[in-house]
């Protein structure tokens, strides 16, 4: 599949799920510091884009450029390791939950760096990340996909010269859904839009998800999954590998 088909094709309802949570939207822009301009590379529907500074968009799937609302910040359909913009052209770089998508991550990362001196790049984790018990339990596949298995926040902020690496903890009620949105709701991935706003589920075979989620179902509806994971229904955050790398 064509990276841009990608988002095309998974991301028809996106907007309906994926709507930025106010705790890690404080987070991002914190890490933004003061930055005044701003590039938002990877932009999708505009998810956690700061309304208070001089906002442009980067994003190469039409199908997510169109969802993006109403007085959003204006977009430019490219990609990330190919930006049109000259060099220092923004204060901060800002990548949200799209390096794992990128052809080259190297030269998006350089991208990135050439157009802006501060970076904010919202990334994960794989060694936490994918031992989430969504996948560990039921979707093992989801772990072998390349997007799951990417580079590391150390080695990402290794090749930018980043300042520090900020742990992002997934609220137990996160209204953005993405995969381990829903660690405290498990019913929430029987529901298929729900999964289809989620690129390490939606890539998988659609059958076979179908498969495992009557599995889960099954599970929640004996007591299996509770006895496995109740624990976790204590807890009003949790560690889902989500982190922040920062360049000041």
């Amino acid at each position: 599949m064509e990276r841009g088909a990608r988002y095309d094709e998974i991301g028809s309802v996106y907007a309906r799920h994926r709507r930025p949570d106010s705790r890690v939207a404080r987070q991002i822009v914190g890490a933004l510091g003061d930055a005044g301009r701003v590039v938002n590379v990877g932009a999708g529907t505009g998810s956690y884009e700061p309304d208070d500074r001089a906002v442009v968009a980067v994003e190469p799937s039409g199908v997510m450029i169109g969802q993006r609302p109403p007085g959003s910040a204006p977009v430019v359909q490219a990609w990330a390791e190919a930006l049109p913009f000259a060099d220092g052209a923004f204060d901060a770089a800002l990548a949200v939950f799209t390096i794992h998508h990128w052809a080259d991550i190297a030269g998006g990362l350089a991208e990135i760096s050439r157009v802006a001196r501060r970076l904010v790049i919202f990334s994960f984790d794989p060694s936490v990340h994918n031992a989430f018990w969504l996948f560990e339990d039921y979707l093992p596949e989801s772990n072998a996909l390349a997007s799951s298995n990417i580079i590391t926040p150390a080695a990402v902020a290794d090749l930018v010269g980043a300042d520090r690496i900020e742990v992002v903890a997934v609220p137990g009620d996160c209204i953005d859904g993405f995969n381990w949105a829903y660690w405290r709701r498990p019913e929430a991935y029987l529901d298929p839009e729900v999964r289809a706003c989620i690129s390490g589920l939606a890539l998988l075979d659609d059958e076979m998800v179908a498969q495992r989620m009557a599995m889960l179902a099954s599970d929640l509806e004996d007591g299996t999954w509770e006895s496995r994971h109740g624990h976790l229904l204590a807890l009003d955050s949790i560690d889902g590998g989500l982190r922040l790398v920062v360049r000041d």
